[in-house]
């Protein structure tokens, strides 16, 4: 029966181990509280670390804490090592990616420990959830402390629907190209079937990072990958509007909220309510305020700030610092504006419990929440759904996840204290009609969709995505045994194997010259040719004198420019023209190139005898899409009525005689003899003319994604090569 499994970097459930027991206390975030039906089921499980660290524990009370988990909460735990905690945790994830990912760029560390450290945790978590991942479970991972998960569930359950979302911003490709380890987050996050971000801006950063690094294009947000597609879409967390918009026990309140209840009958308060962290801008929220007292004195003795700061990282020199900071600034406000009967800002640096925060908030006539950068600051929906009576208004910062919802609030600059000066009176002069009018449109918004619905949606979507996965053509087993094709050919007698070049035996290079073969493939080659019963054919659309350099002194046929040229084995053999072309065409053509290429960097002419390539695999990727259509377009008007034709490759458009193609040129090798095993293997469009004219018992190949009339796939070259060194050790075990 499938599952649903959950995995976060902390479980809902917090282990505490005192002098004389072990307490566990489940928490009331909004993750927990969003998943919460679906972890209820019992055929869910959900996986991560259960907040106490592995050294203070002995092996009994490990596996009570284990059996408890599993048993009562429906939870495996990961026990992590101080050590893995501090290098994983506070190193890679909250020294590296947090601030990284908030635009802070200044603040991060680059460590290869901690990497090391990053990856070895993924990998004990991969370790941890393979015994429980069985056959059509969910998955769903979550944040930026798993982004390595994904394609390690893949790699070994190919089949498996994979989540993930991230919780913090995604940034630009500005700010991601920094990350030294950047292709492989993003190769681990491509591992999900879906990927959810707070804010389409996330979607729109996240895939410009992934075709400018990885160069993978998306359609509709879908980005094709070697084994699945993945999607990529925006999915806005909610809260648990319920639970905000219910009554509240006055009873269960601390003294300090019911004392600031009774304070506010005399003065407007402001709320802010954060953790103590770099990225919420606090020092700036202050500054601000006191630019406000300083423009609009009229408000002295009249308005009140209440700050309300969580504590964070406590002993960590740069938080205790921002602390400090904070208190000074605090000072500073009171110091120059305070009376003897108003003190303008209240500090609180405490945890309130979730009752206290809902007075906070409905005794505020306006909360400020004014981060840096954030991915969507969920404090500002909560404020709203509490405020049942629609009469409190927010200031909020257009760099939080939540400004692209709650448009009717007041949208601020976070770095302009100005502006947040003004957005703090436009909140609290604003007429009560206009408050509830917006803020009736703001909880109708909330409580529709909120934590559940976010859930709901995502699981919805992740199962629609793997449903709609375009069919593949099968994936050639290599990890263990033959694969039925190997079986064919090892009790062949007469074998022919047509083998693309570029993008198939090697990978791509930033210039042609650069892919010339190296050591390995002239051995691999050379083991094919040895067994008399195969001819070997190397396919190309490279130009015939480069591939003779290349591969000459081998026993092996070429076709070179897609069909254009043929050459038997042996140094004495001259090369064969199979279509007779001219040149006529080229000076006009080359001229359109030359001036594309003069407009677009990074772009290249590759001259052929009879043919003419413009490379594009070093431009821009933003700005490509649009050239590449111009120029195609442009030869397209001017070829129209002559026997050339454009053909788009791999990061190639090249313009050649129509008549030509693989196809053609596999024809002069199979019309002459009979074979009892053909395989043609190729990667890219130019490819297919040649499966297609390959005899139906044939066996094609394609290698990586697309649309393809081959009927197996390999993944990359390097499983290529896999396939080549395993038919090379058939013919000499055969031998």
């Amino acid at each position: 029966m499938s599952k649903i499994i959950f995995v976060s970097n902390r479980l809902p459930v917090t282990v505490k181990k005192s002098e004389t027991e072990i307490e566990y206390s489940k928490s009331i975030g909004g993750l927990a509280t969003g998943l919460k039906s679906y972890h209820e089921q019992s055929d869910s499980l959900w996986a991560g670390w259960p907040g106490v660290a592995k050294d203070d524990l002995n092996e009994e009370e490990t596996q009570t804490i284990s059996n408890e988990l599993q048993e009562s909460y429906n939870c495996l735990p990961i026990f992590l090592s101080e050590q893995e905690i501090e290098q994983y945790y506070h190193g890679f994830c909250n020294e590296t990616i947090w601030p990284l990912f908030h635009y802070f760029n200044d603040k991060a560390e680059y460590t290869t420990d901690t990497w090391d450290a990053y990856k070895n945790v993924n990998q004990k978590f991969f370790d941890a959830l393979e015994p429980e991942i069985g056959p059509n479970d969910t998955i769903w991972i979550h944040d930026y402390q798993l982004m390595l998960l994904p394609q390690m569930i893949r790699e070994k359950y190919p089949d498996t629907q994979i989540g993930f979302f991230l919780h913090i911003p995604f940034p630009s490709f500005e700010i991601y190209r920094l990350l030294i380890w950047r292709e492989e987050i993003l190769q681990g996050l491509l591992g999900a079937n879906l990927i959810g971000f707070h804010t389409y801006d996330y979607v729109r950063h996240f895939l410009s990072s992934v075709r400018r690094l990885l160069g993978k294009e998306h359609n509709l947000y879908k980005i094709n990958g070697e084994t699945h597609t993945t999607q990529v879409d925006a999915f806005p967390m909610g809260i648990d509007y319920d639970y905000f918009a219910a009554p509240t026990q006055s009873q269960n309140l601390s003294s300090e909220a019911q004392e600031f209840i009774e304070s506010t009958k005399s003065v407007q308060n402001i709320i802010s309510v954060d953790r103590l962290d770099y990225t919420k801008g606090i020092p700036d929220r202050i500054k601000a305020f006191k630019q406000f007292l300083a423009q609009y004195p009229e408000y002295h003795e009249k308005v009140r700030l209440n700050l309300i700061v969580a504590p964070s990282r406590v002993g960590v020199e740069a938080y205790d610092s921002l602390k400090r900071e904070i208190e000074e600034l605090v000072s500073e406000v009171n110091g120059k504006y305070g009376t003897l009967s108003w003190m303008p800002v209240w500090f609180f640096f405490r945890t309130f419990t979730q009752d206290d925060l809902i007075a906070f908030y409905r005794n505020s006539d306006v909360l400020l929440v004014t981060p840096l950068r954030d991915g969507m600051n969920l404090v500002a929906k909560e404020y709203i759904a509490s405020r049942t009576d629609y009469k409190g208004m927010i200031v909020l910062s257009e760099t939080a996840g939540a400004a692209s919802e709650l448009g009717e609030g007041v949208i601020v600059n976070p770095n302009d204290y100005g502006e947040i000066a003004a957005g703090i009176k436009t909140a609290l002069d604003m007429p009560d009609h206009e408050k509830i009018e917006r803020n009736k449109m703001l909880h109708v918004r909330l409580s529709r969709y909120n934590v559940k619905f976010w859930a709901d949606e995502f699981l919805e979507a992740l199962k629609n995505t793997t449903e709609e996965q375009t069919p593949t053509r099968p994936l050639l087993n290599l990890k263990s045994g033959y694969s039925d094709m190997e079986k064919v050919y090892s009790d062949s007698k007469k074998r022919l194997l047509f083998l693309d070049y570029d993008g198939t035996l090697v990978g791509f290079k930033p210039t042609p010259e650069q892919a010339k073969p190296d050591e390995e493939l002239k051995q691999l080659l050379a083991g094919l040719c040895a067994d008399p019963r195969n001819t070997v054919v190397i396919i190309t659309g490279r130009d015939r004198f480069v591939m003779e350099k290349w591969l000459g002194d081998l026993d092996l046929h070429i076709i070179a420019s897609h069909g254009l040229w043929f050459r038997k084995p042996g140094a004495d053999e001259d090369w064969m023209m199979t279509v007779n072309v001219d040149n006529d065409w080229k000076d006009t053509i080359r001229h359109i190139l030359e001036k594309y290429t003069d407009r677009t960097p990074g772009s290249l002419i590759e001259e052929k005898e009879y043919s003419l390539a413009w490379h594009y695999r070093q431009c821009e990727p933003d700005m490509i899409g649009l050239k590449r259509d111009e120029l195609k377009e442009a030869l397209l008007s001017i070829t129209n009525s002559m026997t050339i034709g454009v053909l788009e490759g791999n990061k190639v458009l090249e313009v050649k005689d129509n008549r030509i193609n693989k196809g053609h040129g596999a024809h002069l090798l199979l019309r002459d003899q009979e074979y009892d095993f053909i395989l043609g293997v190729g990667d890219d469009t130019t490819d297919e003319d040649l499966f297609s004219a390959l005899p139906k018992d044939s066996y094609s190949v394609k290698i990586g994604t697309g649309n393809t009339h081959a009927n197996y796939r390999l993944k990359s070259v390097k499983d290529m090569r896999l396939l080549l060194k395993r038919l090379v050790t058939q013919n000499k075990q055969e031998v």
